[in-house]
């Protein structure tokens, strides 16, 4: 995600960060470069002169050119600028008490509005709603189709019909829902490959009869500027209440993230991560700023890791780490849970710092998938007792796992080191780190030039 204008990001930052004092002419040459990163991301002309003015007006500051870490204080000051150009954040859907809440969704063709659709009923079907989807795409073909196989994946019915009219079947897809106790009505309307007057008449028909309660427009996150004017026209013609940025998981650059609040005024809602049906996230902006900057999301990492983990597992893991007696079968339990929290690709973009080393860089699925091969192709007792593996059972195990020899050599090392490094950890008194006591005292020393004036304060008190 991001993976161009991150990269961008963090080699201007680290600049800053390498320099010490800045002045107010090397200020001047990163936001410079800044500008640049932004444009490239495909981010509007006028959101880019905006956010550079109101940066260089924090930026370019007493507080900061006076600062023992100016490099630090930009960074803080562009990533809360980011988050403000984005935010405020609000992943609310107003459901209406007693009554039929009804959740228009519109946008260009290929945006993923069905697959969108199918993804938000999946949401607000776990919030203990009971949703129906509405298939009132006539206009391309499969559309119909494809909502119906969603709606057979996640066990949600599907309103349709054959030869009418999009109104039409929003009109009795409403009955339907009265009559079947639904109390969120969800409708896919037809896309174009361009804004046009038919598209528009089409919508707006539905909007003035149907009623919904909140329309939501799917972007294309791919597209960037071509995204955003398109929002500005349908938001122009629908007054939409909220946007749903979509193929976020994709190397997308930016721009429509950045421009889409700033331009229609409207809340960025949910972004989809991903093809599967429980890929769609709340948006929030401070988080995805971070991410934007090569900062991690450490927050929706904790968050995914606490939907994904067992705790009481965690628990009797934690107790055998520092008894050290780690088995391959607890190694097992928590590769699959890691990856239950989904792509390990997505999971690392989300640790601080890492965003710069996955660039290019792709992470082979298939890896842990031949590591759960092997471990699954061991017997208990070898589980429990790597060292006993040699030679015959070292052979055995990479025939049963379609591996090699080498494969089992290798995960047995990594095992081990692994251990031995918890057994390390393990001797550390976490205790000693509270309020810096048992630190290195080098870790505990201030930086010179402040020691230094200290001591002159000092000389001067006496």
């Amino acid at each position: 995600m991001f993976e161009s204008i991150t990269g961008n990001f963090e080699t201007i930052f680290n600049k800053m960060r390498g320099r010490g004092r800045l002045s107010e002419q090397n200020i001047q040459d990163g936001l410079r470069e800044v500008r640049v990163a932004l444009l490239e991301a495909d981010t509007n002309y006028k959101v880019v002169k905006d956010f550079i003015k109101k940066v260089t007006e924090k930026a370019v500051g007493e507080e900061v050119l006076k600062s023992v870490t100016p490099g630090q204080q930009i960074v803080k000051i562009v990533q809360t600028e980011m988050a403000n150009l984005m935010g405020p954040g609000d992943s609310t859907i107003k459901y209406v008490d007693g009554d039929i809440t009804v959740i228009m969704l519109a946008g260009l063709q290929g945006s993923g509005k069905t697959t969108t659709a199918g993804k938000l009923a999946n949401m607000i079907l776990s919030k203990g709603k009971s949703p129906l989807l509405v298939a009132a795409d006539v206009q391309r073909p499969a559309a119909i189709e494809q909502l119906k196989v969603i709606g057979r994946q996640l066990n949600i019915p599907v309103y349709s019909e054959k030869g009418s009219n999009p109104l039409k079947i929003c009109k009795w897809a409403m009955k339907r829902a009265f009559l079947d106790k639904h109390n969120v009505v969800i409708l896919d309307t037809a896309g174009r490959l361009h804004v046009d007057e038919e598209l528009m008449l089409e919508l707006n028909q539905i909007k003035k009869q149907i009623k919904p309660t909140q329309i939501f427009f799917v972007c294309d996150s791919m597209t960037g500027q071509d995204a955003v004017n398109s929002a500005k026209e349908f938001h122009s013609q629908l007054n939409f209440d909220g946007v749903i940025l979509t193929k976020l998981d994709g190397d997308t650059r930016g721009g429509a993230a950045l421009s889409i609040k700033a331009v229609t005024g409207k809340p960025i809602k949910f972004v989809g991560l991903g093809e599967k049906l429980d890929k769609l996230e709340e948006f929030h902006p401070d988080r995805m700023a971070s991410r934007i900057l090569g900062m991690g999301d450490v927050v929706s990492l904790v968050e995914k890791a606490q939907l994904a983990i067992d705790e009481k597992e965690a628990e009797k893991l934690e107790k055998k780490i520092k008894d050290n007696t780690l088995t391959l079968d607890d190694f097992l339990n928590q590769l699959q849970q890691v990856r239950k929290m989904g792509p390990m690709k997505d999971i690392l973009g989300m640790i601080p710092g890492m965003g710069k080393k996955m660039k290019g860089m792709d992470v082979d699925e298939n890896q842990l998938k031949r590591v759960e091969a092997i471990i699954r192709s061991m017997t208990l007792e070898e589980r429990m007792n790597p060292e006993k593996i040699e030679g015959s059972r070292r052979h055995r195990i990479s025939r049963g796992s379609g591996t090699n020899s080498q494969d089992v050599s290798q995960l047995l090392k990594q095992f081990k080191q692994m251990k031995k490094m918890f057994r390390s950890l393990g001797d550390i008194d976490p205790k000693s780190f509270q309020g810096g006591e048992g630190l290195p005292t080098d870790a505990m020393r201030l930086p010179r030039k402040i020691r230094s004036k200290r001591k002159k304060v000092k000389r001067k008190k006496k």
